[in-house]
């Protein structure tokens, strides 16, 4: 099930959502930005819907804190039928927007399709490098230069969220969620082999080249260029 962040501080909206979304979705839901931001510094959601008129904390300022860190698909809810306003929101990061009140059934496929666009991330339209990687999406083919390397599906995936997201550094948690797509419950020692797995495997076919490295005590990033 994907995980959601609902940040809406009308109880009314909060319960029409949780009866809309829970079946298909695990929620989350706060009432105040502070709430929302403790939030996303300690989970990892696949999408957050956030209300601009919240106390405290503002929608918009919240907007923009995330988007300092992350890249999780955010659609606003808003009472503001300003298209000035709404354009605004876009360029800071927001991916869509509903005006209200809104339509139960237009909220599910907006929804829908952000959802879609994260399980198609990690298998990108085109083939694309990093260093002397190639990853080729259409066959999950993995090539070292001109050496194709035998790479299970979710080392490909693996190695495909992390050059998706090059400054990004994903905890055990956020790599397994993203990947399996599953809530991480006893996961670590699956994602260890398939670490392991893929480093063995590109380190035999390229010795002198880091793909991927762990940053102690935070997680695992694409490596970096060394200066």
């Amino acid at each position: 099930m994907s995980k959601l962040l609902i940040v809406e501080d009308d109880g009314n909206i909060c319960q029409l959502l949780e009866l809309l979304l829970k079946d298909n979705h695990k929620l989350t839901i706060v009432n105040t930005g502070t709430e929302a931001l403790l939030q996303v510094n300690q989970a990892q959601f696949d999408l957050i819907l956030l209300d601009l008129m919240l106390p405290g904390v503002t929608g918009e300022s919240v907007l923009t804190t995330i988007r300092k860190t992350s890249q999780t698909p955010i659609i606003i809810t808003t009472a503001i039928d300003d298209k000035a306003k709404i354009v605004e929101l876009l360029k800071l990061g927001a991916d869509d927007y509903l005006t209200k009140p809104f339509n139960l059934d237009e909220l599910q496929a907006r929804i829908d399709v952000q959802l879609r666009k994260i399980s198609h991330e990690m298998l990108p339209d085109k083939t694309f490098a990093y260093k002397n990687l190639s990853l080729n999406p259409e066959n999950l083919e993995l090539r070292i230069g001109d050496a194709k390397l035998t790479v299970a599906q979710k080392e490909y995936q693996i190695m495909a969220l992390l050059i998706n997201h090059p400054n990004k550094i994903f905890t055990k948690e956020n790599l397994y969620e993203r990947v399996w797509q599953e809530n991480y419950l006893g996961g670590e020692n699956t994602l260890n082999v398939y670490l392991s797995n893929l480093r063995k495997k590109l380190k035999a076919a390229d010795p002198e080249t880091d793909y991927i490295e762990t940053v102690w005590g935070m997680g695992i990033r694409l490596a970096k260029e060394k200066s």
